[in-house]
């Protein structure tokens, strides 16, 4: 068991919350019962999610995508009020990091996704981050372009939507999780063969093509996994307490 404040705090030291400025506060979101001995994970605070939580006798739920994000309504109604409602009525806190998550050197996100795709980083996707959220890296051994759909489809579980660049080939390969297609100028700014990244707009077909660079949607979902599962493992060890990530079938 550990205590909710605790908890948080460790979190909160860990992940270096105070350096970010951020769409939505990071850390505890709902607050609920003070003693934790269970956790449960997953990559958004959904109705499927908490109900999950609440089937696990969960304490806490712990995700990357919380709520209360910049430009959504501040009442809750609809949706977020019956989600929130849910968590409070069954004694489940909701503790949320969005981009802390993301650029954690070892825990976050893009650090999980360089492991499981296997790419080697090499320097930021923006030089001038002082927390680099995107990364640029080599893979291990060059790859058609095939070849590296196959590998992303075996190692995500979903195949990618790939917009065709200029290379036969690809090595280096810029990439950043989520929704952050539109830093594929600063792949092709890098010189990288690829750019992966979670989803796609209209517009990145043009920019695609023009740039000349390979991009590769892999699912916004996708490729956040490995942040709060690493998270959530931390957790576990540290405190010693029963940590359960779950997961659910989302495409985008």
């Amino acid at each position: 068991m550990v205590e909710l404040n605790e908890l948080v705090s460790w979190c909160n030291h860990i992940l270096n919350v105070k350096a970010f400025k951020d769409y939505c506060p990071n850390g505890l979101q709902v607050e609920s019962n003070s003693a934790v001995h269970k956790i449960v994970t997953a990559v958004t605070a959904s109705q499927e999610a908490i109900d999950a939580a609440i089937a696990e006798n969960a304490d806490v739920l712990l995700v990357h995508h919380g709520y209360f994000w910049k430009g959504e309504p501040e009442v809750l109604t609809g949706i977020k009020g019956q989600r929130i409602k849910k968590l409070m009525q069954h004694n489940i806190s909701l503790i949320a990091y969005h981009l802390p998550l993301d650029t954690h050197t070892t825990l976050g996100n893009n650090a999980a996704l360089a492991d499981v795709l296997n790419i080697h980083i090499t320097g930021a996707l923006d030089p001038n981050e002082a927390y680099p959220i995107g990364h640029v890296g080599e893979l291990s051994c060059e790859m058609t372009i095939e070849q590296f759909k196959q590998h992303i489809h075996a190692q995500l579980g979903r195949m990618p939507l790939h917009l065709t660049g200029t290379s036969s080939n690809i090595k280096k390969v810029g990439f950043c999780s989520g929704g952050a297609q539109d830093y594929l100028y600063k792949a092709a700014l890098q010189g990288c063969d690829a750019y992966i990244s979670g989803e796609v707009s209209e517009r990145t077909y043009h920019e695609a093509k023009e740039l000349g660079i390979h991009y590769f949607a892999c699912g916004h979902h996708a490729t956040e996994r490995g942040g709060v599962q690493r998270l959530g493992s931390a957790i576990a060890k540290q405190f010693n307490v029963e940590v359960k990530f779950i997961d659910y079938d989302n495409p985008v």
